[in-house]
């Protein structure tokens, strides 16, 4: 152990303690490590390291990183890369578009913790407030696209869009594999989607709406509005690809469906795309929630997950994800995506936007902007005889033809040197996209570029939409629309959602696998910088010159952690990055003339996103046994090596194990898959037992992808967002994804994308970067010895209540520990759900419930609670176990049917009620432990009826009495 935290005050090193922040990050000190280390059994930590790590992963020398940088020198150095970029006035358009994010809304939701760093809303009686407004955002895209369901968002347009595709194959009738886009589509959908239809075997066709109407399609996907601004009404195309059992899909621009009218009422059959313009900074990237509605007889096969309304133990109302809850670690293979991350950060700042704005506000900013264009465009028309605008009917986007390449060139050139990005369409043709931000000083500086005289927006602004395009039905109506537009009552009603959550900023969130670590803030503090919020992906490479500088510098520091050759950064989320890796392989394979190696071999043990990936991956699924242990069984994995060595394309395995056990044999296992010709991928949801004291390149695997959400603080916002960047070895490297409009400076041209945006989420990446350079060399290696040793203290505290279910070699767990509930179960009938929502009564989120392994609970305590902390879990736990033996044996009239367990949560109206019937007091069942009264949380709803929700789908807000 270092001695840093207390360092001497007789020299300037001492005196400036650049390792600080080390100090902040961990929950305990030298002597409470000490203290840790004695309670199991340890003299010190290397002998602790020792028994718990097998020596043949070990890496035994320092990572090739930086010493630990102090909070203010990491400020100064990241502050130094954003003035390297050039924010210009952006008029690119292309999906992103500059914002104002109310600051109401970007203080008390973006930059508050209550709302950052809570978990996906499994445990739905403390997660009441963001599931309120997820069901907000979920009303708002119901209310524009005129669909009757939609979901609670998915990574981006580009990928809802290819999701869109997938579920078209599922619920069209069709016999054909090809699926039809419009030629009016983003590039960068495209991309993506020409990506994912490869390895489902399914051909793409482009065309306009003759070709659409003419084909045999199992699919349609149609842009609205398109990509050069032009509205059309898609009701004939519509109309005419249904005929022909082809299930059709529309990307719509969110604000533009304030004023045209919806996809439903042309027919659709899908609408998604991306909120980004409801208010979420364009980010160089990214995130962006998409939004994703459909019909109600597509809710079983739509992607990602539903917010729905059912009711509690005591009749109120109270809500929950629906249907789709964990649904991908459920169906596994048979999962209609491998969707984990979705975008729940950014989509309840796109929901509030709406509810701060309501319906008059959102339709004054949309009016606002086609007036602009439409006032910009009718300069053009009127002043020039050499330029012409190109369409007649658009929402914000006007596009010119100078009539001469020299002309355009002059005036996109001249707008580049005051500051404005154009869009060069080609040789000839420029547009300019109009947003919330655009004002009369920008028309001037805009009609004086083109047409040499600087104009005044007129007196009246004017709608040039064609009436036929124009909706008539009244959108937001629902009153938490219209009732929260000062600042007052904004402020008091995110501050109401907020208390109806338990998150980070109240107790330990002891999940595992999900790594729910301190997110500092001053890792935070930058993502809200104009430089990483306000530019545009596609903005020219010389004005991003310190963006570019940051994801490089933590691709370095990646590399470094990780001993891989190369990293992607596009893939946006966990599930993205285990389908960029997959990708990377099967590249790999067909350059080698090897297309046939498509089994991919699965751990029993494994996250459920793997095998949902390796399907989308067009690869073949084979179950690989474990052993009593929880580690490969290796005899099986032999067996099925040689049964498949001529088409083994992969191994997918996570270390250490799902199970949360270092396996002593993953040198063999790799060797194994190498032999057969196959690749490793290793997944890193577990990658906070690996920095600084094992490498995955080093002990064997091809390609990991790496949670930035779990081991990289970035926080997990609610359910998002995350990225999952991916390292690979050389021979990989050349197939990382690349960018159609924006080249990724080290990718191949061949290599098409697999998120929206060149470097996925890119705004949130500076969080990464400042915990690796704060953390520095020796810090990140002593996170990752706290993080085992709390989960082995926890371990060890725990196993005479309750089942340790693996172990390792010695009788240590990773950063992590299963506990078997089932001998409980079966003894009192007590469950697990009963232990996760009574722990809610004592202040804290359930660990992981029957994940890996149905009956039991995973916890991981991170390295950033302090011992503390700790131990307040661990009496909760075992105060539990005690309730549950005295329902057992009936002490006190407590009986098994009647007792604080299967009655939990309690409410404070339950607890306050008149009537009073169990055989437990009141005290009991509000105060189990003395340290609950001084910082009670009351869960707002009592237990939710999941049965109820799922039989009685209602997925939009409901009437506000339900909430009196």
């Amino acid at each position: 152990m270092t001695t840093s935290q207390n360092p001497t005050l007789d020299t300037f090193a001492g005196l400036f303690n650049e390792a600080e922040f080390v100090y902040r990050h961990l929950g305990s000190n030298d002597a409470k490590q000490a203290d840790l280390l004695d309670a199991i059994g340890y003299k010190d930590m290397d002998s602790f390291i020792d028994s718990t790590v097998p020596e043949p992963v070990r890496m035994h020398k320092a990572l090739n990183l930086p010493k630990a940088m102090s909070e203010h020198g990491a400020l100064a150095r990241l502050r130094a890369m954003a003035d390297n970029i050039t924010v210009n006035k952006s008029y690119i358009g292309q999906g992103y578009s500059p914002v104002r994010m109310p600051a109401v809304i970007q203080r008390n939701v973006l930059e508050n913790p209550g709302w950052y760093t809570a978990y996906t809303p499994y445990q739905a009686e403390i997660a009441q407030g963001r599931l309120e407004a997820l069901l907000n955002f979920q009303q708002v895209c119901i209310d524009l696209t005129g669909l009757e369901l939609a979901g609670a968002s998915l990574l981006d347009e580009a990928t809802a869009a290819a999701e869109a595709m997938a579920m078209s194959k599922r619920m069209s009738k069709s016999k054909s594999t090809q699926f039809f886009v419009d030629e009016r589509i983003y590039p960068q959908t495209l991309d993506v989607i020409r990506t994912r239809a490869k390895y489902f075997g399914w051909e793409v066709v482009v065309g306009d709406f003759e070709t659409a109407k003419s084909g045999d399609y199992f699919g349609a996907l149609f842009q609205y509005v398109g990509k050069e601004g032009d509205v059309k009404d898609l009701t004939d195309v519509i109309s005419a690809v249904k005929k022909n059992k082809t299930y059709t899909s529309v990307v719509s621009d969110i604000l533009s469906l304030v004023l045209l009218k919806s996809p439903a009422d042309m027919g659709a059959d899908v609408a998604l795309g991306s909120t980004q313009r409801f208010g979420i900074p364009m980010g160089f990237g990214g995130p962006h929630a998409a939004y994703f509605a459909f019909s109600d007889k597509a809710k079983r096969s739509a992607p990602g997950r539903i917010i729905g309304v059912s009711k509690d133990a005591q009749g109120n109302t109270a809500l929950r994800m629906a249907l789709q809850t964990r649904e991908q670690h459920i169906r596994r293979e048979k999962a209609n995506s491998n969707i984990c991350t979705s975008q729940v950060l950014l989509a309840n700042l796109a929901g509030m936007y709406a509810v701060y704005h309501g319906p008059t506000g959102v339709k004054r900013i949309a009016t606002r902007i086609h007036a602009m264009a439409t006032a910009f465009a009718e300069v053009i028309r009127n002043n020039s005889d050499s330029l012409s605008v190109v369409h007649d009917q658009f929402f914000d986007t006007v596009v010119v033809d100078c009539g001469s390449e020299k002309l355009a060139t002059q005036i996109f050139e001249n707008a580049d040197n005051v500051g404005f990005n154009l869009w060069r369409i080609d040789h000839t043709k420029i547009s300019v996209s109009f947003s919330e931000v655009s004002n009369q000083e920008d028309f001037n500086v805009l009609t004086q570029l083109f047409v040499n005289k600087a104009h005044d927006l007129p007196a009246k602004a004017t709608v040039s939409l064609n009436t036929e395009h124009l909706r008539t039905d009244d959108i937001l109506t629902h009153p938490v629309f219209n009732s929260h537009h000062t600042e007052h009552e904004m402020l008091r009603y995110l501050k109401t959602l907020e208390d109806r959550d338990l998150a980070m900023n109240r107790s330990m969130i002891s999940l595992g696998s999900c790594t729910m670590k301190l997110n500092a803030t001053s890792e935070m503090l930058p993502i809200t910088w104009p430089e990483f919020a306000n530019v545009h992906p596609f903005a020219p490479r010389d004005q991003v010159t310190g963006y570019i500088s940051m994801i490089d510098s933590l691709q370095e520091q990646l590399k470094a952690i990780t001993g891989f050759d190369e990293i992607s950064m596009q893939p946006n989320s966990g599930a993205s990055g285990e389908y960029a890796g997959l990708l990377a392989i099967r590249r790999y394979h067909e350059s080698l003339g090897e297309t046939d190696r498509d089994i991919c071999l699965i751990p029993q043990s494994a996250h459920g996103t793997n095998p949902a990936t390796a399907i989308m991956m067009g690869m073949q699924v084979v179950v690989v046994k474990t052993d009593e242990n929880g580690n490969v069984d290796i005899d099986d994995l032999t067996a099925k090596c040689e049964e498949h060595s001529t088409n083994l394309g992969a191994l997918m395995i996570t270390y250490p194990s799902t199970h949360g056990v270092f396996e002593e044999g993953i040198r063999h296992i790799c060797d194994l898959i190498h032999k057969h010709g196959g690749q490793v991928y290793m997944d890193g949801a577990n990658m906070n037992a690996q920095v600084g004291i094992m490498q995955p390149a080093e002990v064997g695997a091809d390609v990991l992808h790496m949670n930035l959400h779990k081991t990289f603080c970035i926080p997990h916002g609610g359910g998002g967002p995350g990225m999952g960047p991916i390292g690979m070895q050389a021979h990989l490297a050349p197939f990382i994804a690349n960018h159609t409009i924006s080249p990724v400076h080290n990718a191949q041209n061949d290599c098409s994308a697999v998120s929206a945006a060149p470097y996925g989420s890119a705004s949130i990446l500076p969080i990464s970067w400042m915990y690796i350079a704060m953390m520095g060399r020796d810090g990140l290696l002593e996170a990752t010895k706290l993080a085992l040793l709390n989960a082995n203290y926890v371990a060890d505290s725990l196993k005479d209540h309750y089942p340790v279910l693996y172990t390792g070699k010695n009788g240590r767990v990773a950063h992590e520990c299963i506990i078997d509930i089932r001998p409980l179960k079966e003894e009192t009938g007590i469950t697990e759900s009963d232990i996760a929502k009574r722990l809610m009564d004592y202040g804290f989120h359930s660990p992981t419930m029957s994940f890996p392994v149905a009956g039991t609970l995973m916890i991981e305590p991170t390295e950033s609670e302090s011992k503390e902390e700790i131990d307040r879990f661990i009496n909760a736990l075992k105060s539990i176990k005690a309730e549950a033996m005295k329902a057992k044996a009936g002490e006190g009239g407590w009986t098994l049917e009647d007792n604080p367990l299967v009655n939990a949560p309690h409410t404070a109206a339950v607890i306050t009620a008149d009537e009073w019937k169990h055989p437990y007091s009141r005290d009991v069942a509000a105060f189990p432990l003395p340290y609950i009264r001084q910082n009670k949380f009351w869960p707002s709803v009592g237990r939710v009826d999941d049965v109820y929700g799922d039989k009685n789908l209602m997925c939009s807000c409901p009437s506000i009495e339900n909430y009196m």
